[in-house]
């Protein structure tokens, strides 16, 4: 029986130096190019994210602000550019007279001075809209936004040409595979071409199947897909594998706090990965609610492999762009220290 035992527990132990050596990083040839920043809503007002729920107002729980750029608007995507993105994300919401829109929230209650479903709106009445009405730091006292941004919901075609060399993921809030279709001929319609521009989508299941249907070669993902291939490829990894449900979604999420689960992470990983098509996508720490988020703290570039070369989900642009590329700074000194006792705000209120 100790004979046994101790065949047994040889054999394992070879297994397991076998598949650490298999999977060792440092044994793989190191990736080519850099990493690439998602502006994740562009550039907007960071907003606590502790418990929060899935239909809460967000405009509500703003920091104090250091900048003035609202979330899906023109100026936010223009900075998003100027501070090193090379995708920007936004959120698509159609109208009922059939145009497309940049705005995150199912009702106009939360942002705007109206109320109502986001889609019961014509496109002439959201443009009357101020989009920074209901933004407020200090529980209501003042809302520094209001008045600022009247008409500045912007149509597909205004948010693209704020940034015509850029890249786009483009978010579909709904579960609606007819939304594909529309947003598929409003991007004909203002001479986008997804295989020049390398556009990508991401959303729910039905409209992400449509617009794979439209655009065969685009990246187009499901949340829940990529979820399933992380996990996945956790499991079976080690063994070499690409697990089917990554070469089915083309994406994988890696959160900068579970880097350790993933067999030969990162260049093993990422050869693997790349050779199957699959892109892979940093996120930030997962949050209490075990909801992926953006990273949105300079620091948390230093927990990023220095041979990362996928994209890298940034919730706070404004401080994490130019901390990652500093000749995209352009902050006065003022705006700096502004900056950075808001960062270190943020940071207490985490701990």
């Amino acid at each position: 029986m100790k004979r046994w035992l101790k065949r047994v527990g040889f054999a394992l132990a070879l297994m397991f130096v076998g598949l650490t050596v298999y999977n060792a990083s440092w044994l793989a040839a190191a990736p080519q190019g850099g990493v690439k920043l998602v502006a994740h809503r562009g550039v907007y007002q960071a907003y606590d994210q502790s418990d929060l729920g899935r239909d809460d107002c967000t405009a509500t729980r703003i920091e104090q602000p250091v900048h003035e750029f609202l979330e899906n608007t023109v100026p936010s995507i223009r900075e998003a550019g100027r501070t090193g993105a090379v995708m920007i994300e936004v959120d698509i919401a159609p109208t009922s007279d059939g145009e497309i829109v940049l705005f995150h929230d199912w009702t106009a209650d939360c942002r705007t001075n109206a109320s109502g479903d986001t889609r019961g709106f014509t496109l002439a009445e959201l443009k009357q809209l101020d989009a920074g009405h209901g933004y407020t730091a200090d529980g209501g006292k003042t809302f520094p936004f209001r008045g600022k941004h009247i008409g500045a919901i912007p149509t597909l075609a205004e948010g693209i040409a704020a940034a015509p060399r850029g890249r786009f993921i483009f978010n579909f809030k709904s579960k609606d595979a007819a939304e594909a279709d529309l947003l598929a001929a409003k991007l004909e319609e203002a001479g986008r071409r997804i295989d020049y521009n390398k556009d990508a989508f991401y959303g729910a299941d039905a409209p992400v199947r449509r617009i794979k249907e439209l655009y065969p070669d685009a990246w187009a993902f499901s949340q829940q897909g990529a979820k399933q291939c992380s996990k996945d490829y956790a499991l079976v990894g080690w063994f070499g594998v690409v697990p089917d449900s990554c070469r089915a979604s083309g994406t994988i999420f890696v959160a900068l706090d579970y880097q350790w689960v993933m067999p030969g992470w990162p260049n093993r990983m990422i050869q693997r990965m790349q050779d199957a098509g699959v892109e892979i996508i940093m996120l930030g720490p997962v949050g209490s609610d075990d909801a992926p988020r953006g990273i949105d703290l300079p620091e948390q570039l230093g927990d990023v492999p220095s041979t990362f070369n996928g994209w890298l989900w940034v919730d706070d642009m404004y401080a994490v762009g130019p901390a990652l590329r500093p000749d995209f700074n352009t902050r006065t000194e003022l705006e700096e220290e502004q900056l950075a006792q808001a960062l270190e705000r943020r940071r207490q209120a985490r701990d």
